[in-house]
């Protein structure tokens, strides 16, 4: 059972699932169970456990009624991140940048975070918070 996993809502859903495709079986082992780039779902596992959904925007403002409404918020700080605990945050960091994420912090030691943490942080091609981090 599949108890708690993120859902993104895109409205850029080939970019973000190419992105995601690429990334996540490298950094996180995860295969992708269904969809492609055309949407409007796909969805990832790790053990037979859902990591990451990704599903269109527009396609669940249908669903749900919400159509008429704006699809984004005016610029604001983020109200969420996806984490992901990697082995090696250079080269996660790399691989995510070289399939089109959008740095925003470095790699970077953080031992007010932890004796031997490390983290950095990017942006998937929707714009979502993302933090890479070792321990």
């Amino acid at each position: 059972m599949d108890a708690l996993y993120p859902r993104l809502l895109v409205t850029r859903f080939a970019d973000c699932f190419r992105f995601y495709d690429a990334v996540l079986p490298e950094l996180l082992g995860a295969v992708r169970q269904k969809g492609d780039e055309s949407g409007p779902y796909a969805n990832w596992d790790v053990a037979d456990q859902a990591v990451l959904v990704l599903y269109d925007r527009a396609a669940l403002a249908a669903a749900v009624g919400t159509g008429e409404l704006p699809p984004l918020a005016p610029p604001a700080q983020d109200a969420a991140m996806l984490v992901s605990r990697v082995a090696d945050v250079d080269a996660a960091l790399a691989l995510c940048l070289a399939n089109g994420a959008t740095p925003v912090t470095p790699a970077t030691d953080r031992p007010e975070w932890g004796p031997t943490l490390r983290s950095a942080h990017l942006r998937d091609p929707e714009g979502h918070l993302i933090e890479l981090q070792s321990y």
